[in-house]
């Protein structure tokens, strides 16, 4: 889901790349073992930290939108081209979504509960994630020019009236008695859905965050800055999660990694899952490109991150469960192992591709080079 149709921030990808990290993590060990199969360690502290991917993730995409795009709808000539690629690049994912739908389900569900999951009558666990991004990608654009010409305050005070009026509608509207459609927007019981209006103030907190980046000497000092607003946030949301639940705090923790409050979102899991997320930009912002560049993996992970969703899922459900039989049958630790492996595999298919790119580059400016040397010959041949 490579964003950077113009200039690219490397600790944002990076931080994108943590997301998936985690994702692949977390979908590697569920997709082959149920909750009670997990120890006591393997839920708290080890499952219980990928619970930071999500939020992470939607925070990314605002940073990516404010950076990339946000600029581009004060140029009349410029921005409907942008629009178009934007919702262009919403129907692909979209498209691959579905596609991942099938092959998750294809294992332990019928063609009619598949058909279901297709069409919103069911939800699905591992893709969801692409499920918001692409419906997400088809009205945002319409709202980022909207947005950018906003004041500071409000696009501040944005994340927070969003997050009350999703908290309203959640109470107080029906959908028409559709649950499908209020799961879509606002997450319902029973949907392992990420709802559009209910986890929009993660990205508009991103974006944000991401017009301070246009605005500021980020490579310099700013970014410091930046990065010790984020962190002291995380660490105040880290102190009041702790004192809200001292007295149960490890059958919350336990809970969180259990994926109890996830869906709909309740307020353990969003200060949880926030406060980690503000601590990987914070840090993803600290070590800079340079730091980015030991971290290359996922790096590379976060500017390919729907490649990555294609490999890992694909490799998790076709030949970890359909074509090894894996489901439910190794333990944790080889669980964990190979998920360990399936983030090692993404990461080097990745790398081949980006190999494979670069020598069809090479290959056509080698060409074109030659084809200016002949053009020039030819020319000095006609001219004596």
């Amino acid at each position: 889901m490579n964003l950077g149709y113009t200039t690219r921030i490397i600790a944002i990808d990076l931080a994108k790349g943590f997301a998936v990290g985690l994702m692949i993590l977390s979908h590697g060990v569920k997709g082959l073992l149920s909750f009670d199969q997990f120890p006591d360690w393997g839920l708290v502290p080890i499952h219980l930290i990928t619970k930071f991917s999500s939020t992470t993730f939607f925070i990314a995409f605002g940073l990516s939108l404010a950076v990339s795009f946000a600029p581009a709808t004060q140029d009349p000539d410029l921005w409907p081209e942008k629009r178009r690629k934007l919702i262009l690049r919403g129907l692909v994912v979209l498209f691959w979504f579905k596609v991942l739908t099938v092959i998750e389900l294809a294992h332990l569900h019928n063609p009619q509960e598949i058909v279901d999951a297709l069409f919103y009558r069911q939800s699905t666990s591992y893709a969801e994630i692409l499920g918001f991004y692409a419906l997400a990608l088809l009205w945002i654009p319409f709202v980022l020019p909207l947005w950018q010409k906003c004041s500071r305050w409000i696009k501040a005070l944005l994340p927070l009236a969003l997050a009350i009026v999703a908290i309203f509608v959640s109470q107080n509207f029906d959908f028409w008695q559709s649950p499908q459609l209020k799961a879509l927007m606002v997450e319902e019981e029973g949907f392992y859905t990420w709802g559009q209006l209910s986890r929009s103030p993660f990205v508009f907190l991103g974006m944000f965050i991401g017009s301070f980046i246009k605005t500021s000497d980020f490579k310099n000092r700013g970014r410091f800055i930046l990065s010790g607003i984020l962190g002291g946030m995380a660490l105040l949301l880290t102190v009041t999660f702790l004192v809200l639940y001292d007295q149960q705090l490890y059958s919350t923790l336990l809970a969180l990694a259990m994926n109890e409050g996830k869906h709909p979102p309740n307020v353990s899991f969003i200060l949880f899952s926030l406060s980690g997320a503000l601590g990987i930009l914070a840090f993803t912002f600290l070590i800079g490109e340079k730091g980015a560049k030991w971290l290359s993996p996922f790096t590379l992970i976060g500017k390919n991150t729907l490649s990555a969703f294609i490999f890992h899922l694909t490799v998790l459900f076709i030949f970890y469960r359909l074509h090894f039989n894996l489901w439910l049958k190794v333990s944790y630790l080889e669980a964990l192992g190979l998920s360990v492996l399936l983030l090692v595999m993404t990461t080097f298919w990745l790398m081949l591709k980006k190999w494979e790119k670069d020598y069809e580059t090479f290959k056509t400016s080698h060409r074109n080079r030659d084809n200016r040397t002949h053009d020039l010959n030819t020319r000095k041949f006609q001219a004596n």
